[in-house]
């Protein structure tokens, strides 16, 4: 099928005809897609392979929408893929196409965004959106939900099916586009949304799937590939053999420490490069300047990363701070870098193909039960990753067995099995206390009837009877109604103001309990007191404890106990998890007061993104605390509300108005601040010559511009 034979708009036809990779014909899936209504209004469930062509399936659909005055919602699991989905689809902005992206606070309602005809999210944000009563909501006409598979993520599935149960009730036409990986039940999904099921196995390039033993990929139904004998072992002669022949490799490892490690092994064992080859991906320099950026956070990943990036090799997992996961993300884009080590986590939505995916470890820790196989749709996951479109001939995913029934067992329960089918994990009364109190302060449901219909809504009812979340709801509502988040009287079900602000706040009402006991519990309250009382809430991550932890912990604590809004006994079962909750206050105390990354990283066993990462939730929870502390009348609000902008940028109070200022981190700011410059007006006085004595010319001389052209967020 051809797209000149679509019913679209001529313009967008020529777009495709002359984009990069000129798109002129359909694959089969995307054919079969058409065919069953993608651009009639019918909703499609797209279960097909990585590289398939899911993304043109959703493009065709929402400018087909927009041509005719709609407008399009892209959801996405994690904010990464919402980054790179955006750059994307700005693409189209030669077509006159309008792409914003919603990133802003959790209780924003980013009414600017109006204005654009494809605004890509986040679940958790596009669910923010509904409980803010965002007004543009309501003109949408197409939702795209990418990954829709994550329904059985514990930690998303939740929120991602009541968003699409809430916007299917606001808006009842709205065209549903939902793109999956090959999953078991994808018809019991379909049915649920209503949608014309497409499934496919078809690929644009090969996939041959084998295990690894004896020097040997041996494959299911095709002949093996010998090796030559590796003392290296297994994982340095398939990535010799790959870069051999011009390709690029990812290793799926079992843990962040791996990935390192195996990246390191693999840097120093590649067999050297062809210096004979002019070929402009081979330049050294390239590898050279990445490595020298990556090189300037001085802490111990970094310049671990930095020695492999300049052998061509990463590492990639969540500890790397964003800006280094970008640099090894776009080197291999780019085909600078040729191998990345990684832990599971980069198989899911970022687009990182290669020729070969080694899959070193297909086990993986769980703290209940030890060392367990990866379900099976993880693996076809990490699969899909293999062969580039356009570039390579074929793809290969290999694992690697150790003895002859490994080899057996891996064939079968790997390569020969389909997918597991995904199941709803909204049945918990922590999944439902959150979306509960938000179908109540967004008027889905106003009496108890009312709630267990809307709940009929969702993925969950399409899997079981909701009568089995009966006795579940009325504990929930019982919770909120005991915490004055809504006023239940017989069928009636009120929110209250505090209850609404919640429910903005897009907080935890169990998180919201804790933290409006523990203020109101206080007169006064230390930055380690609010730390802790945000470490106390369910949505922050805590961090796990090592050995060398439980001493200076229990010390930490026992000396100062009247900083701690509660402490359980240590003969209580609850201990250890407080003990998590005060190394996890005492990382953001650090962060807060200035201590360098590599130092934190050091003493806590982190990496930087995790810094990030923890630092970036306690700040929106510290933001919370600030509201809920002002509604409830407790004197912590201005406190909670300095060490919401200290979490923002790791600093102490004196610094803010400087890191405010593009281009000026935490580092560079206590710099200028210990130099005499505490505002960007002492900075415009002094001028970039003395300026740049202190953070060098260059950086002066971006840092006076920002500030001549208003470029502080703080003020």
């Amino acid at each position: 099928m051809k797209i000149s034979d679509l019913p679209l708009p001529a313009d967008i036809i020529e777009y495709y005809a002359r984009a990069e990779a000129g798109i002129t014909e359909l694959y089969p899936p995307q054919a079969e897609a058409v065919e069953k209504g993608l651009l009639d209004g019918t909703n499609i469930l797209a279960a097909i392979p990585t590289a398939s062509g899911k993304t043109l399936l959703s493009e065709l659909a929402m400018l087909s929408a927009i041509r005719s005055g709609g407008k399009a919602l892209y959801i996405v699991p994690l904010r990464a893929l919402a980054s790179e989905k955006y750059d994307h689809f700005s693409k189209f902005r030669e077509i006159g196409v309008k792409v914003g992206i919603s990133s802003g606070d959790l209780d924003s309602r980013d009414e600017y965004l109006g204005d654009n005809d494809i605004i890509v999210a986040t679940s958790e944000k596009a669910d923010s959106l509904l409980r803010n009563e965002t007004h543009w909501i309501h003109d949408l006409t197409t939702l795209v939900v990418d990954e829709i598979h994550l329904l059985d993520s514990p930690d998303r599935g939740p929120t991602l099916e009541v968003t699409i149960a809430k916007l299917r009730k606001r808006i009842p036409r709205l065209h549903i586009i939902a793109l999956s990986a090959t999953v078991g039940n994808a018809n019991e999904i379909a049915d649920w949304l209503d949608a014309g099921c497409v499934r496919s196995e078809w690929r644009p390039v090969d996939l041959k799937e084998g295990v690894y033993l004896d020097e040997t990929i041996h494959f299911l139904g095709r002949k093996g590939a010998d090796f030559p004998v590796s003392r290296a072992g297994p994982v340095i002669a398939l990535v010799n053999d790959t870069l051999r022949d011009g390709g690029q490799c990812l290793i799926f490892d079992s843990s962040r420490r791996n990935a390192v490690s195996t990246a390191l092994r693999v840097s120093t064992a590649l067999e050297p490069p062809d210096t004979a080859d002019p070929a402009p991906d081979k330049d050294p320099t390239d590898l050279i300047d990445l490595a020298s950026t990556v090189r300037e956070s001085e802490t111990d990943a970094a310049q671990k990363l930095a020695d492999c990036i300049e052998h061509g090799v990463a590492f990639h997992h969540a500890g790397l701070i964003s800006e280094h996961r970008r640099i090894v993300e776009d080197g291999f884009r780019n085909n600078r870098i040729k191998v990345i080590a990684c832990t599971p986590t980069l198989a899911f939505g970022l687009n990182l193909p290669a020729r070969r995916v080694i899959i070193k470890s297909y086990r993986r820790y769980d703290p209940n039960y030890g060392m367990q196989p990866i379900p099976i749709l993880e693996y076809k996951q990490m699969a899909g990753r293999a062969g580039r479109p356009h570039l390579d001939p074929s793809g290969e995913c290999v694992l690697i067995a150790k003895s002859y029934p490994e080899m057996q067992s891996l064939l079968e329960n790997y390569i020969e099995s389909d997918p597991e089918p995904i199941h709803s994990k909204l049945g918990t009364e922590s999944a439902l206390r959150s979306h509960i109190l938000s179908a109540i302060t967004g008027m889905f449901a106003t009496t108890h009837k009312e709630l267990m219909d809307f709940l009929e809504l969702t993925f969950f009812a399409a899997q079981q009877e909701t009568s089995y979340l009966r006795d579940i709801v009325e504990n929930v509502l019982d919770f909120l109604s005991e915490n004055e988040m809504i006023a239940a009287e017989g069928e009636l079900l009120d929110p209250t103001p505090l209850g609404r602000l919640v429910s903005r706040l897009y907080l935890d009402p169990q998180g919201a309990s804790t933290i409006i006991d523990g203020l109101r519990s206080r007169d006064d309250a230390s930055d380690l007191t609010l730390l802790h009382l945000v470490c106390r809430t369910p949505d922050i991550r805590k961090l796990y404890l090592r050995k060398n932890d439980y001493g200076w912990i229990r010390n930490l604590v026992s000396g100062i106990p009247e900083e701690f809004t509660y402490a359980p006994d240590v003969f209580d079962t609850g201990y250890e998890w407080f003990l998590s909750e005060v190394k996890t206050a005492a990382v953001l105390l650090d962060w807060t007061s200035e201590v360098q990354d590599k130092a934190i990283e050091t003493k806590f066993g982190i990496g930087g993104g995790d810094i990030r990462g923890i630092a970036d939730t306690a700040q929106w929870i510290m933001y919370a605390t600030a509201r809920l502390s002002g509604h409830i009348g407790t004197p912590h609000t201005k406190r909670a509300s300095d060490l919401t902008e200290c979490l923002k940028y790791g600093v102490k109070p004196e610094l803010l108005s400087l890191v405010a200022i593009r281009g000026v981190g935490r580092v560079r700011a206590r710099r200028l601040y210990d130099a005499g410059y505490a505002t960007p007006e002492s900075l415009l006085a002094a001028g970039d010559t003395r300026v740049g004595k202190i953070v060098g010319p260059k950086v002066a001389r971006n840092v006076i511009r920002e500030i001549e052209m208003g470029g502080v967020e703080y003020a």
